[in-house]
């Protein structure tokens, strides 16, 4: 059995809040976490568009039913499977929107990722052609094949913020331990903010990390 690869063009959908033009005063690409879609996820940065703050919410290319072969319906970025291939993909898409969405050079922009978004921000920085002042790491970490020296230049100089329910079940001390350790490896210091919460994004630290 040969196995072969075939490439194409496919449409794919994203969301914005609010808009870019002269009065924009940031812009936040917001990256949602494994089965989430990002109609609903970008819903919870709605209150930064209400301050000049554009969102763009792209989503994971691949759906699928969340329990069983009908309801509700959740998309991820990528699984173990042609996991190359998947991350080229994304990385292409995330790039074709940022063709789009153009902006100002003078206008601050925050990349954030939540969960399993944590890791395809950094992928897409490493692979991609976003400029960015900020990174955003929420509920998730720097993926542990990524290229360590490639990754200490780009983020040389960037505002890295690593964000953590105290209450997130999935933010085990094992985590916590290898996310200081890929921090080490990167010569990171980011700022950690820790908040009452569960595995979930929280509009107080939103809005302390938007507006200080």
């Amino acid at each position: 059995m040969e196995q072969l690869t075939s490439t194409f063009n496919c449409q794919a959908r994203y969301y914005k809040v609010g808009r870019i033009d002269e009065s924009t005063t940031q812009i936040w690409w917001v990256l949602h976490g494994y089965g989430q879609l990002a109609q609903y996820f970008v819903q919870k940065f709605k209150v930064l568009s209400e301050k000049g703050i554009c969102v763009i919410a792209p989503e994971g290319l691949s759906k699928f039913y969340l329990s069983g072969n009908a309801g509700r319906i959740g998309a991820t970025w990528m699984t173990r499977e042609n996991r190359i291939a998947e991350i080229e993909n994304y990385t292409n898409y995330l790039d074709s929107i940022l063709a789009i969405e153009r902006s100002p050079s003078h206008v601050k922009t925050t990349l954030l990722g939540f969960s399993q978004g944590a890791a395809t921000a950094v992928r897409w920085v490493m692979n991609g052609k976003l400029e960015f002042d900020r990174l955003v790491l929420w509920a998730g970490l720097f993926p542990p094949d990524m290229d360590f020296e490639k990754g200490t230049h780009l983020l040389q100089n960037k505002e890295v913020i690593e964000v953590l329910g105290k209450h997130d079940e999935f933010i085990t001390k094992e985590k916590i331990a290898e996310m200081h350790d890929l921090n080490t490896r990167l010569h990171l210091n980011p700022a950690i903010i820790e908040f009452e919460g569960k595995h979930e994004l929280d509009m107080g630290v939103i809005e302390k990390i938007a507006f200080g």
